[in-house]
């Protein structure tokens, strides 16, 4: 049986409902979506490009508790509140990555916890 532990980082927002950070399991590992919260402001900024370098932090925060990283992200997805800011947040999202870009879906969906503008979630794997 496969073993499954729990990640969480104080580098990353704590979940805002009943949800955790992070699931490792074997050599993958699953990121909740994060949203755009300034963990030491302990507050949402108020700017689209602020929350998507916030959400992409957190979840490298995330990922570097669980032994991964940008680069070893496999899938993400993206979901904004509105799909007309596809363009800074794709610029912003893409200066993350420096060895080629994961599989992604982004959508636009009618609202996000606490106000957010973007929210990002990742499945990635964990290499030695």
């Amino acid at each position: 049986m496969m073993k499954r532990e729990i990640i969480n980082t104080p580098e990353a927002p704590a979940a805002v409902g009943p949800y955790v950070q992070g699931i490792k399991t074997g050599d993958t590992v699953y990121v909740s979506g994060q949203l755009g919260i300034d963990v030491a402001a302990g507050k949402m900024p108020a700017s689209l490009e602020e929350q998507a370098h916030c959400s992409m932090r957190n979840l490298g925060a995330i990922l570097e508790a669980a032994g991964s990283c940008y680069d070893q992200i496999v899938k993400t997805t993206i979901f904004l509140q509105d799909m007309n800011d596809f363009g800074k947040v794709n610029e912003i999202y893409q200066s993350y990555f420096k060895q080629g870009f994961p599989a992604r879906s982004c959508v636009q969906i009618g609202r996000l916890p606490l106000g957010g503008l973007v929210e990002v979630e990742c499945v990635a794997v964990i290499t030695e």
